[in-house]
């Protein structure tokens, strides 16, 4: 006996990457007024859920809790790229770059004085970060 798949979310591919379905979810249940006419209440959600978020980490949550609250926020991130026509893969693949631009930056620093990151501090390593992130601006 087959089992009828009707629900208007049964036909999203679970086998793509998480960032991915998750715009995929949003904009089926978009396309049928499942979703927010403007950006404030958007950002409204993203701050609920982090805040939901930090609750957890602050009362000492297990981890199931915490990763519940950590897709919520990542869910509600996703949707605010998707409010604002961002692609949020394309975003995070750039942030990737620029961290590591910036991170090879404080390797480099230091090792012209000599040193390895982790015989810095993070104060250290932070005001060479600082500087690395005016200059590659």
């Amino acid at each position: 006996m087959t089992t009828q798949r009707t629900g208007l979310l049964d036909d999203i591919p679970t086998d793509q990457p998480e960032l991915a379905c998750a715009l995929e979810l949003q904009q089926c249940a978009a396309q049928v007024g499942f979703d927010w006419d403007s950006l404030p209440p958007v950002l409204a959600k993203v701050r609920e859920e982090l805040g939901e978020l930090e609750a957890e980490v602050t009362c000492g949550a297990k981890r199931e809790r915490m990763l519940d609250e950590l897709g919520d926020l990542l869910f509600a991130v996703a949707n605010l790229a998707r409010k604002l026509g961002l692609d949020p893969q394309a975003a995070l693949h750039s942030t990737n770059a620029k961290f590591r631009r910036r991170f090879a930056a404080v390797e480099q620093q230091l090792a012209q004085q000599g040193r390895r990151p982790q015989d810095a501090s993070l104060a250290e390593m932070d005001a060479i970060w600082e500087r690395a992130k005016h200059e590659q601006c």
